[in-house]
């Protein structure tokens, strides 16, 4: 059995604090122990009326072999005691994966564990981040960051996505997929999507043979894209390609492709007064009626309301 802590500090987010414990929850199909615990033990007030009652304080870092460190309210202001930096600091000294979830990636920078690397953050927080950790190289375009030891995520939402990554790296694609099914998630959201900021694709991971094609693909989605293009790019034949694309992302090629397609219809709609019809041609969906038809299958809306809906109030 793994074990994984989550440290919660005053005004720890909800979904921060419950996503990894929920993901990592001890059961059959996951060798995993979690641990919630605190500075020291004793109910610690949490974020939006939230509070945390936790039997266990730092020693339970003691023997961790992931850590988790969720968002708090005011990252910008409350700097982690110095108890809770020192134990981080032994725990990646010995080898132990540090993973921030959202403005938990404050805490991580203030260790100075991140300098000199990539990380990322909530987009709200994301120049204050950069502004308090010169030396760490911000990325508030990708969904997580993996440097290792050391790994970030964007939103708490992301941090699903942070979590699903490490199952995979740990335990293999099959047992990723199973928990994205357990919570009803994306078992790998197409395309990298940004934090509704720009696009960027996430590096190319070691045993996911199909990422280079991926990416070679989203710098193309304006062109005619077929399964035939895709095997040969990937050098592999169209049932192989098949196989392997639902392996590594639960969707089939042409279904990856359709979302990356809207993910990058929903960051036109989002960032530029493009009319529909030239983001449908952007996208590689050619007219406006087509872009609409794909828009309401996946997504449940239309464009136009869609960009009313992101811009209202701004």
């Amino acid at each position: 059995m793994k074990k994984v802590a989550v440290v919660v500090r005053e005004g720890a987010k909800p979904l921060d604090v419950g996503i990894p414990a929920q993901v990592f929850t001890t059961r059959a199909s996951m060798p995993f122990e979690v641990r919630v615990c605190g500075i020291e033990p004793g109910l610690v007030p949490g974020g939006d009326g939230l509070s945390y009652a936790v039997d266990q304080g730092l020693e339970a870092l003691d023997d961790a072999d992931l850590i988790f460190l969720p968002g708090t309210r005011h990252p910008d202001r409350d700097r982690p005691p110095q108890i809770l930096l020192d134990a981080l600091v032994r725990a990646h000294e010995r080898g132990v994966r540090l993973a921030a979830i959202s403005t938990g990636a404050f805490a991580l920078a203030a260790t100075g564990l991140l300098d000199g690397k990539r990380a990322t953050t909530h987009w709200h927080y994301a120049q204050i981040f950069a502004a308090q950790f010169p030396e760490v190289q911000v990325d508030e375009s990708v969904l997580f960051v993996d440097e290792g030891s050391v790994l970030t995520s964007a939103g708490a939402a992301s941090g699903i996505d942070l979590c699903l990554h490490i199952l995979r790296a740990d335990l293999g694609m099959a047992a990723a997929n199973h928990a994205a099914r357990r919570l009803v998630a994306a078992p790998y959201r197409s395309g990298g999507q940004g934090q509704f900021v720009r696009r960027s694709v996430p590096k190319v991971q070691s045993g996911d043979r199909l990422a280079e094609t991926r990416e070679w693909v989203l710098h193309r989605l304006h062109e005619p894209i077929t399964i035939g293009l895709l095997a040969r790019h990937a050098r592999v034949s169209e049932r192989t390609l098949s196989r392997h694309f639902t392996e590594e992302t639960g969707y089939t090629p042409m279904q990856w492709v359709m979302r990356a397609r809207l993910d990058l219809a929903r960051e036109l709609l989002e960032n530029s007064e493009l009319g529909i019809d030239a983001v449908a041609t952007a996208v590689g969906l050619g007219t406006s009626a087509n872009l609409r038809l794909h828009f309401r299958r996946v997504l449940g809306t239309t464009p136009s309301e869609y960009r009313r809906a992101f811009t209202r109030g701004e």
